[in-house]
């Protein structure tokens, strides 16, 4: 994987840098794994805006990922890696040896023609899946599940990977992407390899508007709103703003919201970095 930076042509292209897309394949999508995606603009079911700075962008189809592999030992080759453009990460399209096609997250280092297979009792190479109570201790890992059969939920996106550290009993304990240790049930299944596509944080837009082709409105500052649309608002001149705020009034930078009631909380060994 590599990126580019492009030759300063005009003003938006001079500080552009974009990916080199080096690991995709193909550019046709596989056309029975597509689906519709409507776009709600921010607004909830009765039409009123209850998420800001959402609307327009260009027109999506949906890829349906299996997020589940529960496909358990049978085979399958990687047919191709292509774009997702509603994800970080690249996927990958999987044949199975019964024909079915499939599309996963792809791990770094997938190549066309590899074999990949799901289960227990299976190699831990990169692109597999199993359990974690089958993954060796300190291996690279990716798209993990929470309960067992839900479907991988944590370490997703673009460049994003775990580290299995230790196994107790039924837990095992796992290193995430933002630094915190958490228990999870050792029948919880996980691919081996770190997610793909890791040159995404290189990546730099040059200009507003590819922001709106991404769905993206453009945001107000709240220390340039008055008093009564944010807290951070008013005040004579070019005011401070006071405390760091939400729209809702919630403080930002180091207050914790997470209730110290919640259940998980005796799975968190330790929490994630500030």
């Amino acid at each position: 994987m590599s990126v580019r930076k492009l030759k300063p042509i005009t003003p938006a292209q001079r500080f552009r840098v974009v990916n080199g897309f080096d690991a995709i394949t193909t550019d046709k999508p596989e056309k029975s794994l597509l689906a519709p995606l409507k776009k709600s603009g921010g607004r909830n079911s009765q039409g009123k805006m209850t998420m800001r700075h959402r609307g327009g962008g260009h027109k999506r189809k949906y890829r349906i990922i299996d997020f589940k592999r529960n496909k358990v030992g049978v085979d399958a080759t990687v047919e191709s890696i292509q774009y997702d453009p509603n994800r970080t990460a690249f996927i990958a399209l999987l044949k199975y040896t019964d024909g079915e096609k499939r599309y996963i997250i792809a791990q770094n280092g997938l190549q066309v023609g590899q074999k990949l297979v799901s289960g227990s009792n299976v190699a831990p190479e990169i692109g597999n899946a199993m359990p974690l109570s089958d993954i060796p201790l300190g291996t690279i890992i990716s798209c993990i599940e929470l309960r067992p059969g839900q479907g991988a939920v944590m370490a997703r996106s673009a460049g994003a990977f775990a580290q299995l550290m230790a196994r107790d009993g039924k837990y095992a304990t796992i290193k995430l992407p933002s630094g915190e240790t958490r228990l999870v049930l050792t029948g919880c299944y996980a691919t081996v390899g770190a997610v793909s596509n890791s040159d995404h944080q290189l990546l730099v837009s040059g200009k507003a508007g590819r922001s709106r082709w991404l769905g993206r409105r453009p945001r107000t500052r709240p220390v340039a709103m008055n008093p009564v649309d944010h807290p951070m608002g008013g005040g004579e001149g070019r005011a401070s703003g006071g405390h760091p705020r939400s729209k809702n009034g919630i403080p930002a930078k180091g207050f914790r919201t997470r209730s110290k009631t919640k259940a998980s909380n005796k799975y968190i060994v330790e929490r994630r970095k500030k």
